[in-house]
């Protein structure tokens, strides 16, 4: 909002690669056709629109790399691929079974498993449904293909921001593919890898197999349970292929792939202490009991970049994801093809956090999670000279199933009643309020007047819920390119979708005396409190009628967990969900190319996505609707494709305008996620990715994107938590005194920095005959991020930057490359994208750190 302390502004970097892009855009128009030169741009092969097709044709904004150059970029997993695909954004958090993607401003938080991504992810054209699946290793890829843009028409699920699409090394006949790769680094990381095509029957069938293994030590030590503990890798996985060829015109493959996961993720320092309010003297958080409880305190500001965190267990974080799928291409005739894709995958993942993220023995967090999946694709595909167009249907179905568990701890009672002490002295506007209710209430047990106060928060509570849900998902869709002219070619593409949920959530609340729990509030406490002072103060006769009726104002204090419902929204007891949600839905796409030669390419198009509404299934606050809507997208873009041959140089470049409606919007408040449909939400930028070949041994990349995204309309986001608690400044977005949630119309979304710029040079040479070398170097630029959907002031990381190197040498006679490369050189300290509010420490922020410098020695031998 336009009141923030602090916003947000516009860096000089913006202008300069806007007057680079339309100086290049302007220049491109002018040229004529050239005669390449020795080295010239190479012809990248996408299938953007389900088939192969030159990128520089394709009206799609689409990044592109083969296996080959990943691997010696050393892309490690779908983290490090963000360096080099502008627009895109994709980091992990809380634990390695979490991971975010999005593209243009647009993603989704895997932290809910109620929500569905914004962005389609797809390995050899099948669709992932848990974004958790992809962070594993990218070995042996054959190419990456990421599209931004909503993807209403030809892709799987429909998807409202892009899609990335994997595909894999597929079996051979030939040989000469097979490699072995080993990779050592810093903190004792180790990654092995390699693959090998066998032909059984010459040209008939043939079998691939892959396998890797990822091992390192942690980035984050912990004062009390080792140094370079969190944060480590510790992974493996393999594929089985067979390739099935009776004739030119048929040919099918199967692929069974199985990868686990299991390791310590993730550290979260304390970015800000609440041991006492900055700008308010004498007001003490619970950092100030930390001490006392047996914890360790960290300061935060500064020290937050010590990589260090102090927890009462080290965090289990647990995957596996394992599927089968076959896919049937099948010639018939010149024109027609006809493919079926069919997939079943199953994904299972676990994780136990300490969530009170300290050495304090509080409270606990388990999620234990399994999907099972089943999709079915069918496509008539029909190319001619003039007239290509795709015809199909896709079927997808899903089981999901979630058991939640938030759990106390030896020492959560003391923890809890000093909290709840804060929150009534706050309340009432007197110190030691609190601490005179509960001497008062033990005075009259004492006198036998009421019975004995109970434990307020006895610890081996268990807050549990399971989540299930059952999804359908049906569509048909068709596409079509045709050739108005030589110049000119009309895209146009249909899809309709139905999707079906039925989703049960049923809470339990566990423990001692907690199930038949009265629902007392603050407010009930202050009763009680002004009922002890009167006692005391002899203005209430305890030995009238009367007097004796005020007494039940302390009745709920003898039943043990009385002050669970009184902490937040996490403990309070809630009403279990079960809905069934039927939705239909219309997208699809509309586009107008215009190639006056064959390097030059510009286009207009529309387009728009979706993606079905569902269920929250974490305890979110009771004034919040757990059930949220559809989330759809509208986009239109502009977009020029240039080759300069005679310069040797490309330039690709985007323009975008893009709309969602009910957004998805989840936010992290210290007391549970808040995931409702935030309204409007709006983003225009532009993309532009550029290769310059200025000599034949050097090359230049440029990558830029600009996402200006806000949302239009949220009337009902989070407010403030950190920054009010540390000033007594209230969010301005708040717009009634006892609301409970803000206005967050005008506001940025959390995680998404409006520029990112990346640039790398890259200088060839010879040391010898039978030796080829290489340099380069990566620069990039990230700016401003929001870290959190609120907006918080304090919840701001500023612009940093980040630079790769690497040195590559191929042993020609050895046919073996060996790589040093190193990440991070400058060791850049920042937040990953994302903080939040300490669970139950009101004032208090953690956050998630970025990887430090790494470097390593990257050896491959392919026989």
């Amino acid at each position: 909002m336009s009141t923030l302390p602090h916003r947000l502004k516009r860096t000089p970097l913006a202008s300069i690669i806007g007057f680079t892009l339309a100086f290049g855009s302007g220049f491109a128009l002018a040229q004529e056709e050239a005669a390449p030169s020795d080295k010239g741009l190479e012809t990248i092969t996408v299938t953007a629109q389900k088939r192969a097709q030159n990128l520089q044709e394709v009206p799609v904004s689409v990044t592109a790399f083969n296996g080959e150059a990943m691997a010696e970029a050393v892309i490690k997993d779908m983290y490090d691929l963000q360096t080099n695909v502008p627009g895109l954004g994709a980091f992990q958090s809380q634990s390695a079974t979490n991971s975010s993607f999005s593209i243009r401003g647009v993603g989704t938080s895997s932290q809910n498993f109620g929500l569905e991504s914004s962005v389609g992810l797809y390995v050899d054209g099948v669709y992932r449904a848990r974004q958790n699946s992809m962070i594993n290793n990218l070995v042996d890829v054959a190419a990456v293909e990421v599209l931004r843009g909503p993807q209403g028409t030809l892709f799987g699920k429909n998807t409202p921001s892009g899609a990335i699409l994997i595909s894999t090394v597929a079996p051979s006949h030939s040989g000469g593919d097979a490699f072995v790769e080993a990779t050592v680094g810093n903190y004792g990381l180790v990654n092995l890898s390699g693959a090998m095509s066998v032909s059984a029957i010459e040209d008939v069938l043939a079998f691939r197999v892959t396998g890797f293994s990822s091992n390192r030590d942690g980035t984050i030590s912990d004062v009390n349970l080792g140094e370079d503990t969190l944060n480590d890798r510790d992974r493996f996985g393999g594929r089985l292929q067979a390739l099935y060829t009776p004739s030119e015109d048929l040919s099918v493959r199967v692929i069974a792939d199985y990868a686990e996961i299991d390791e310590i993720c993730c550290g979260a320092p304390v970015q800000l202490s609440n041991f006492q309010a900055n700008e308010i003297p004498g007001k003490f958080g619970t950092d100030a009991a930390i001490d006392q409880l047996g914890g360790t305190r960290f300061p935060g500001g500064n020290a937050f970049f010590d990589r260090e965190v102090a927890v009462s267990f080290l965090p289990v974080a647990t995957m596996k994801d394992r599927g089968v799928s076959a896919e049937v291409d099948w010639e018939l005739d010149d024109n027609y093809t006809f493919v079926s894709i069919s997939a079943y995958r199953s994904f299972d993942s676990y994780d136990n956090i300490d969530s009170d993220f300290t050495d304090a023995d509080l409270f606990g967090t388990s999620n234990d999670s399994q999907q099972n999946s089943f999709s079915q694709e069918f496509r008539l595909d029909y190319t001619s000279e003039d007239l290509n167009f795709i015809v199909g249907a896709y079927f997808f179905t899903q089981d999901l199933d979630l058991e939640y568990s938030l759990y106390t701890d030896t020492i959560f009672d003391g923890f809890a009643l000093s909290v709840l002490g804060q929150n009534v002295d706050a309340l009432t506007g007197t110190a030691g309020s609190f601490s005179s209710l509960l001497a008062g209430i033990d005075g009259l047990a004492t006198a036998g007047l009421i019975a004995p106060r109970a434990a307020g928060a006895p610890a081996g509570t268990g807050f549990n819920h399971v989540a299930e849900q059952e999804h359908k998902s049906y569509a048909i869709f068709s596409q079509f390119d045709y050739k108005l002219s030589a110049e000119f070619t009309l895209t146009a593409g249909l899809r309709f979708t139905k999707e079906k949920k039925d989703l049960l959530t049923v809470f339990t609340e566990v423990g001692p005396g907690i199930n038949g729990l009265a629902g007392n509030t603050p407010v009930d406490l202050v009763a009680a409190l002004t009922t002890a002072g009167g006692i005391a103060a002899g203005a209430i006769d305890l030995t009238t009628a009367a007097g004796q009726a005020t007494l039940v104002n302390f009745q709920g204090f003898s039943e043990a967990g009385w002050a669970f419902p009184l902490l937040g929204d996490t403990t309070r007891p809630r009403s279990d969900i079960q809905e069934s949600i039927s939705d239909d839905q219309i997208s699809g796409t509309l586009k107008l190319s215009y190639q006056p030669n064959s390097d030059t390419l510009l286009y207009a198009s529309y387009g728009n996505g979706y993606k079905s509404g569902g269920t929250n299934t974490d305890r979110i606050a009771a004034g919040f609707n757990p059930i949220f809507d559809a989330e759809t997208s509208q986009s239109f873009e502009l977009g020029i494709k240039k080759d300069f041959r005679q310069q040797n140089l490309r330039v690709n470049a985007a323009a975008h305008y893009t709309t969602v409606d009910d957004f998805q919007a989840n936010t992290f408040t210290g007391n549970g996620f808040n995931l409702q449909n935030a309204g409007d939400y709006e983003i225009s930028g532009m993309e532009l990715e550029a290769t310059w070949l200025p000599m034949d041994s050097v090359e230049v990349h440029l990558g830029y994107a600009l996402v200006n995204a806000e949302y239009k309309t949220f009337k009902a986001g989070n407010c403030w938590t950190a920054y009010t608690w540390h000033t007594g400044i209230d969010d301005p977005g708040r717009v009634n005194a006892d609301d409970s949630f803000c206005d967050r119309s005008g506001d940025r979304p959390g995680g998404e920095p409006e520029n990112y710029a990346v640039l790398s040079v890259k200088k060839d040479f010879e040391l010898t005959d039978s030796i080829y070398a290489y340099v380069q170097g990566e620069y990039s630029y990230t700016g401003d991020v929001i870290l959190d959907g609120s907006n918080d002031p304090y919840a701001v990381q500023d612009s940093y930057n980040i630079l790769n190197l690497r040195f590559f040498m191929n042993f020609t006679d050895y046919d073996m490359d060996v790589i040093l490369w190193a990440r991070n050189v400058l060791d850049e300290e920042y937040i990953n994208r994302t903080n939040f509010n300490t669970p139950l420490q009101e004032g208090k922020l953690n956050a998630y750190m970025a990887e430090p410098a790494t470097y390593g020695l990257t050896v491959k031998k392919r026989f």
